[in-house]
């Protein structure tokens, strides 16, 4: 699957994100309220269940995941993973102990080096989200785990109608405040319509050699998380 109207271009999200870099930290926690905090959280204890030893972070930004995930499991090996220069010194700042400057789409690993991949709203933003999910699976164990929390819009109408409001008239408006940088946050509001979400999330994820795909809703559905396992090439469904 290929983006639609919206397509990123890899220099476009570079451009967009590298402005906003220095105050990103502050408009995420301000235009979600705080509620990010727990998003991650969330996130971190589904992935400490599953006890892995190795943890890739994609799309890692300023760290904020791969620093929840440091939290919740001290002895793993966690590498924080994105193509801003900008955005990994900032995690390495606040405390990230390994990152790696690539583009998700082209992984410097090897075939299963990781026992788990993370994403925290990040995928929405790749140039191909079933070639993401490969990458993802190839750099997997076997029965490894992948974990994409992502933006959403709400399946109750009343809340799906306030929800796009805020994203489309008031979101633009408060991150150009604060960013001064109106232009993410219009493109923000345009590639949460675009993306595929609930069971057509799980299907893309399922179509990319992914088995046990599930989403569980969070704050009403504004954010899934989802998690799935890496099939093993002999149980693969033709």
């Amino acid at each position: 699957m290929t983006k639609s109207s919206i397509a990123t271009q890899p220099e476009r999200v570079r451009k967009m994100f590298g402005s906003i870099a220095a105050r990103y930290d502050l408009a995420n926690h301000l235009l979600s309220c705080g509620i990010d905090f727990y998003w991650r959280k969330r996130a971190a204890e589904i992935v400490a269940s599953w006890r892995p030893n190795k943890i890739v972070d994609l799309a890692s930004g300023t760290g904020d995941l791969a620093l929840a995930l440091q939290k919740k499991l001290p002895g793993a090996e966690i590498v924080g993973v994105d193509f801003l220069p900008e955005m990994l010194e900032l995690a390495k700042r606040k405390g990230v102990r390994k990152t790696v400057l690539a583009d998700a789409m082209k992984l410097p690993f090897a075939d299963a080096s990781f026992d788990c991949v993370t994403v925290a709203f990040g995928l929405r933003n790749m140039e191909n989200w079933g070639e993401a999910l490969g990458e993802m699976s190839r750099v997997l164990k076997t029965n490894g785990h992948v974990l994409v929390l992502e933006f959403s819009l709400p399946t109750m109408s009343i809340l799906r109608a306030i929800y796009r409001f805020y994203l489309h008239c008031c979101l633009p408006l408060l991150g150009s405040f604060l960013t001064r940088t109106k232009s993410a946050y219009d493109y923000l509001g345009d590639s949460i319509e675009d993306f595929p979400s609930g069971n057509a999330m799980c299907q893309l994820m399922a179509a990319s050699g992914f088995h046990n795909a599930n989403a569980q809703p969070l704050s009403g559905g504004i954010v899934p998380i989802y998690t799935a396992e890496k099939i093993g090439s002999t149980e693969r469904v033709l």
